[in-house]
């Protein structure tokens, strides 16, 4: 585990903001990232009948759709363990092999670090 406290402001901001969504959507994850200029999105877990995402694809799909080109990091608040491999991969594809993916439990606590690759 890592202490929040000690995490970079702006690594913190994007947990604080995954959290935030989670909870006020009601949503099983919610995620941030960061674009190369600093720009976050964040989004919640989609769950329609005709469309499943989660909040990380979400957050990763709506930096493409605003014109980001790369991210910086990426965070996800989650029940599981670490980020899935489908999750991470959407985070490669934008931000390259090395970025970040911080990996928070519903109380914001960063379990693990884990890298897009």
């Amino acid at each position: 585990m890592t202490d929040s406290s000690a995490l970079d402001p702006e690594d913190r901001k994007i947990v604080t903001l995954a959290r935030s969504v989670r909870a006020r959507n009601g949503v099983p994850e919610g995620a941030a990232v960061r674009d190369e200029t600093g720009r976050t999105y964040v989004a919640g877990t989609v769950a329609l009948d005709s469309l499943k995402l989660s909040a990380l694809r979400t957050a990763v799909a709506m930096a493409v759709a605003s014109g980001a080109t790369s991210l910086e990091a990426a965070a996800v608040v989650t029940e599981a363990e670490s980020a899935s491999d489908a999750d991470r991969a959407a985070v490669r594809d934008l931000g390259g092999a090395g970025t970040p993916v911080l990996v928070a439990g519903p109380d914001g606590t960063v379990r693990a670090t884990v890298t897009a690759g």
